[in-house]
């Protein structure tokens, strides 16, 4: 193993021991995964970067400066799993819908607009206009709710990457306008970051450029110009758009990017990275309620499984960042997949055979974490063949793809789909048992994995985190499940006022004002999920 770093340096700057992984590696492969999740091309927040970075340049800001706009761009949308649920509930496929509005500009006229022509596309006409129904009756409110929560989860994932206050407070400003007429409208003009003033305009710039030309970015960024835009900044864009358009035709955009970071570089320790990871694997679950907290108790379990088959420490850490790591993949299967109360058709069966292939390439560009991703990829393989995405035989599989595919599989079954309810535990070790039996489950695997599960309890905690009450835990729980103030005060036997209030200082305690965050704050808190289930 690579020698670690202290786990106290903050930020992760080098030091004279060896790092382990750039953070830059880390923010682009995840930047990556946003792309797919927002229904864009590959490399669009790549691109984002190198345009903003490019023009922080042209205005003479400072490495410090040109820091906050490097990391600002590449995270612009890792908010995205924040309001996935709500795109969906609107539009249906909620990533052809993001891609399909992409070029909407954030304002009510335009964004009713945009309902009006794709609001639940492709639904028969009932389920259509219910959507539409629905969207033009709370969507803006709901809209409005769903861009503060892109910020604040932006902002969580942020802080857990290490990264400082200038980024943090940049990302709280993604939805507001040079003229006011933002989200959350706390901000205007020369208010606002010069880095978000600089990724606003690159990146509408990259996707006009990709579906209009040069033509079309210098005529978006001159319509927006004080609206949207800083003017004088939108002007400089409009002045070098030919040269600056033109370097995002490069073949060798990870590497040009990687090469943009300013000194002082960023690294991460081994302690360090399983943090991050772990933020990775909560980004990717909080899209779903049915999934949430999924990755981060498979992470445990592979972990725990490898340690009492005795294998070494380097090979447990592996299968728990790949634990934590295996459904990044996911973020390029639309809900309506996802969480269909129903069977699959074959086009949406072979969707969600490719997500773990998915995951491989989301992950494949970075060296040290290609291997974390060749190894998650292989979670739904089987040991007859059977599995996905390469079928591949019994003999190909190591023990730790046998040991992740074994985790994957419990806790999958413990916990509830939109098809089914949840396994008892009993259910579900009989299942693995019986998949065993069939050929497709490595039986030491599945017998080490049932042997760790329950062995972690909840912990009899006296302080909860924020300095929590016992009933705002079980309110903020709920929360999570995506139960309405209404459901819960159901829940609880308590009034909808008494819910409303838990709520209101459930918000107040842990700093943030929407649904989305609240929930990824019981994720990374281990509020939702302590220890294994049984």
């Amino acid at each position: 193993m690579i020698e670690v770093l202290m786990a106290e340096r903050t930020p992760h700057q080098a030091s004279s021991v060896s790092p382990m992984l750039r953070l830059a590696e880390v923010v682009a492969s995840l930047s990556l995964a946003t792309d797919v999740g927002t229904g864009q091309p590959l490399e669009r927040a790549l691109r984002t970067c190198l345009l903003a970075f490019r023009l922080g340049q042209a205005l003479g800001l400072s490495d410090n400066q040109l820091h906050t706009v490097y990391y600002v761009a590449l995270l612009r949308f890792v908010g995205c799993t924040a309001d996935a649920v709500h795109m969906a509930d609107i539009f249906g496929d909620e990533l052809a819908a993001q891609a399909q509005v992409a070029t909407v500009e954030l304002l009510p006229l335009p964004m009713i607009m945009a309902m009006l022509r794709y609001a639940g596309e492709g639904y028969p006409l009932p389920q259509r206009l219910r959507k539409l129904s629905y969207g033009l009756s709370s969507g803006i409110e709901r809209t409005r709710e769903a861009e503060v929560a892109h910020c604040e989860v932006s902002q969580n994932i942020a802080q857990r990457l290490g990264l400082g206050e200038a980024v943090r407070d940049a990302l709280g400003e993604i939805f507001e306008r040079w003229d006011g007429r933002g989200v959350p409208g706390r901000a205007r003009g020369e208010a606002l970051s010069t880095a978000i003033r600089l990724v606003h305009i690159a990146q509408d710039a990259v996707i006009f450029y990709r579906v209009g030309g040069v033509d079309g970015a210098q005529n978006a960024a001159r319509k927006r110009a004080g609206g949207f835009y800083d003017p004088q900044m939108a002007a400089l864009f409009v002045r070098h758009a030919t040269t600056l358009l033109a370097e995002l035709d490069q073949v060798s955009i990870w590497e040009t990017v990687l090469e943009l970071e300013p000194s002082p570089r960023l690294f991460l320790s081994e302690s360090q990275l399983d943090v991050a990871v772990r933020a990775i694997a909560d980004f990717s679950d909080l899209r779903s309620p049915y999934a949430r907290t999924h990755s981060s108790a498979v992470a445990e379990l592979s972990f725990a499984a490898a340690r009492r088959c005795g294998l070494c420490g380097a090979d447990a850490l592996l299968v728990q960042r790949a634990g934590y790591l295996h459904d990044l993949g996911r973020t390029t299967v639309p809900l309506t997949i996802w969480d269909k109360p129903g069977k699959l058709t074959p086009s949406e069966w072979e969707r969600v055979r490719l997500y773990p292939y998915y995951t491989e390439r989301l992950l494949a560009r970075s060296p040290a974490l290609a291997s974390i991703g060749a190894l998650a990829a292989l979670h739904r393989e089987r040991l007859d063949g059977s599995g996905y995405h390469r079928g591949l035989p019994g003999a190909l599989l190591s023990p730790l793809v046998c040991l992740l595919a074994a985790a994957d599989v419990y806790q999958s079954k413990i916990e509830p789909r939109a098809y089914r309810a949840a396994y008892t535990p009993e259910a579900a070790r009989d299942e693995l048992r019986t998949q065993v039996r069939l050929g497709k489950l490595d039986q030491q695997a599945v017998e080490a994995v049932l042997s760790c599960v329950g062995e972690v309890r909840r912990a009899d905690r006296r302080v909860w985190p924020a300095n929590l009450s016992e009933r705002e835990v079980e309110v903020l729980r709920l929360i999570a499940r995506g139960l309405s103030t209404r459901q819960i005060a159901q829940t609880l036997t308590i009034s909808p006022k008494t819910a409303d209030h838990h709520i209101q200082h459930i918000y107040n305690k842990i700093g943030v004002s929407t649904r989305a965050a609240a929930t990824l704050f019981a994720m990374q808190h281990n509020l939702l999920r302590e220890g294994f289930s049984e």
